[in-house]
């Protein structure tokens, strides 16, 4: 497969690991930093999330973990051809074992989605199989720092279910943004961020497009440091 190509960065890809999509650029650019120090990515993919959370923050350090060896490998490629290679680590890792010193500033998370099934296609990436919303939350709430930010991005049908959940381990919404995918069209996803400590919930609106295959001028801002856009 081709190389995934960025300002700063490239992705190789592979068809046995989830490649790069819109929930992980969204995720990527739109998740909250306010200087963390540690950052944890679960479920690591290609690699994308961590390299625009490195190109976004210079000072922060950045573990990625996924129970794909695959995917393990080849973020590892990944990170090391990037100039933020000194600042990402990667672990081949369940989350639902996972046992650390440290807690983490950030907690970021493309999770997933979808329940059960009998689709072949990406189903550690896709499938609740081997990490469900409780799980991830979980294991979220015990290595999260006091003031750090638990961020995902999820389909909206899901978000009531894991914000309550969310509130079963003491995690607070603190940010909503609704992604709507065409301008007047329907709720698509979510991004949902939590916090240890209790503040004011900050609701956004984001749209993808304006028109079909015609970006927005949120979306166009928002990645503007990140995609080529014909450069």
């Amino acid at each position: 497969m081709k190389p995934f190509r960025f300002q700063q960065f490239s992705i190789q890809q592979s068809k046995n690991v989830f490649r790069v999509g819109t929930d992980g650029v969204l995720l990527g650019a739109l998740c909250s930093l306010s200087s963390p120090k540690n950052i944890l990515e679960v479920g690591i993919g290609s690699g994308l999330i961590s390299l625009m959370l490195a190109q976004r923050e210079s000072s922060a350090k950045i573990l990625a973990i996924d129970i794909n060896s695959e995917a393990i490998e080849l973020a590892g490629v990944n990170f090391r051809n990037s100039p933020f290679s000194d600042r990402l680590k990667t672990k081949f890792q369940d989350f639902k074992n996972f046992e650390s010193d440290e807690k983490f500033d950030l907690i970021v998370c493309n999770p997933p989605f979808f329940e059960e099934n009998n689709s072949d296609k990406d189903i550690l990436a896709r499938q609740q199989v081997e990490l469900n919303f409780e799980n991830l939350i979980e294991k979220s709430s015990q290595y999260l720092s006091s003031e750090g930010v638990f961020s995902v991005i999820i389909p909206s049908f899901s978000a009531d279910e894991f914000v309550n959940l969310a509130m079963e381990y003491q995690l607070n919404l603190v940010r909503r943004i609704n992604i709507f995918g065409i301008e007047g069209g329907s709720l698509k996803r979510n991004i949902l961020e939590f916090s240890l400590a209790s503040k004011d919930v900050e609701i956004l609106d984001f749209t993808i497009e304006k028109s079909p295959r015609n970006y927005s001028e949120q979306y166009l801002q928002l990645t503007k440091d990140f995609h080529v856009f014909g450069k």
